[in-house]
């Protein structure tokens, strides 16, 4: 088995990683962030390791060295909530706590993790399961054929029902996206793990093998893991646009992935009837400025970008479910859903991936949701193009909200 020096850094490549995929706008490389327990994690990864039992050390022993030094870093199209991965990561604890932190989809995400002790996180960061539903689906989904979003398919019907209607409903060309999901178990599907190993950290097909058994056995020893279902390891959902990747076979089309994680969050905080829907509609409006080359703009600052691209997807998406002839929903209970969607952590006013203000948010979907109800007594849907230049002009207005 081919042994690779310095596991530290290999662990800060993986986790610098997922902060690389699943925070940025325009994907750009981020520091990494220090897990629990990695200061000193060269001299004490042995004691850890052998803490476990005698016959489950002697699968894992061999592979403390697991990975490459660095791994394949791309530049690819790729829109994603941020606020999502900053609630794994202070629940996490790898990063201070905030005034952003005490929200509903917070503490709920707090309680599923209960009992999860340093020992179960670590593992967790180590093996890079927190990443790899997201590259499975990122790489390799490529087909909206046989597709099911939720554990048990709970979710396939409003899912797709709704991507068919957001097809009809906006002037783009949509035939090519792709609508899938990610699901935490294909942990437990080795050659998926092996082939994702290869990809991400250049290992060969031996020590991806043993990677992929490591995960295996994790996923055996610890049932906090759920086998993988634990929302934790697919709490996301993102837009990408096409690319080319020979690594993963070449064409990627482009996707809306919807993760099993964050569709069980929003249904057990009581939104199950509109979460799917409203989540949708808001990766397609990323679709849109994909499209229309929307992610353009004048605005040098990239909070201030984000911010703008947030809020038109925001827009879009409130326009859509209030419609007449979008998805019909009450405004009233667009807007409950809206004010949890909207509370759930973004407080890096000067981050890169700053989403704006709550309340600048909740002001361009209320703004979408009026002109929708303008529209009502025509019946018109504006262009996507219309929309984005009658937001652009309201843009000011909505950001002077505090």
């Amino acid at each position: 088995m081919k042994n690779i020096k310095n596991l530290s850094k290999h662990l800060m490549t993986m986790f610098a990683l997922s902060i690389f995929l699943l925070t940025a706008c325009e994907i750009e490389p981020k520091e990494s962030i220090t897990p629990p327990g990695a200061e000193g994690i060269s001299s004490n990864m042995m004691d850890r390791f052998k803490s476990l039992p005698e016959g489950f050390q002697a699968r894992i022993d061999p592979k403390l060295n697991f990975g490459s030094e660095s791994a394949r870093q791309t530049n690819l199209g790729v829109q994603t909530d941020q606020q999502y991965r900053e609630i794994v990561r202070r629940i996490l604890n790898a990063v201070e706590d905030s005034e952003c932190s005490d929200t509903d989809l917070y503490l709920w995400l707090d309680e599923e993790l209960a009992d999860w002790d340093d020992e179960v996180i670590f593992y967790a960061i180590v093996s890079g399961m927190l990443d790899f539903p997201t590259y499975d689906a990122f790489l390799f989904e490529n087909s909206s054929e046989g597709q099911y979003f939720g554990k048990d398919g709970e979710y396939t019907q409003s899912t797709t029902k709704a991507f068919k209607d957001l097809q009809r409903f906006w002037n783009i060309d949509s035939k090519g996206i792709v609508l899938a999901a990610m699901h935490g178990n294909m942990l437990l599907d080795r050659e998926k793990v092996i082939r994702i190993d290869k990809i991400l950290y250049g290992d060969d097909q031996e020590t991806a093998e043993d990677y992929a058994d490591l995960i295996l056995d994790l996923l055996d020893y610890f049932p906090q893991y759920r086998n993988g279902d634990h929302p934790i390891f697919t709490f996301n959902a993102f837009a990408t646009s096409g690319f080319f990747f020979p690594p993963a076979g070449g064409d990627i089309p482009p996707k809306i992935i919807m993760g099993d994680g964050i569709l069980e969050a929003y249904s057990a905080l009581g939104f199950d009837d509109v979460a799917p829907q409203a989540i949708l509609a808001h990766e397609f409006g990323h679709h849109i400025q994909f499209q229309l080359g929307l992610f353009d703009s004048p605005i040098t600052d990239p909070a201030e970008a984000t911010r703008r691209t947030e809020m038109m997807a925001d827009a879009y998406s409130a326009y859509y479910l209030s419609h007449a002839r979008g998805a019909t929903m009450q405004w009233k209970r667009v807007q409950q859903f809206l004010e949890v969607f909207f509370n759930i952590g973004d407080c890096g006013f000067d981050n890169s991936g700053h989403h704006g203000t709550p309340l600048q948010r909740m002001a361009a979907a209320e703004w979408g949701y009026q002109v929708a109800n303008t529209a009502k007594k025509q019946g018109q849907i504006l262009t996507s193009e219309e929309f984005a230049a009658l937001f652009e002009a309201k843009l000011p207005e909505l950001v002077a909200v505090p």
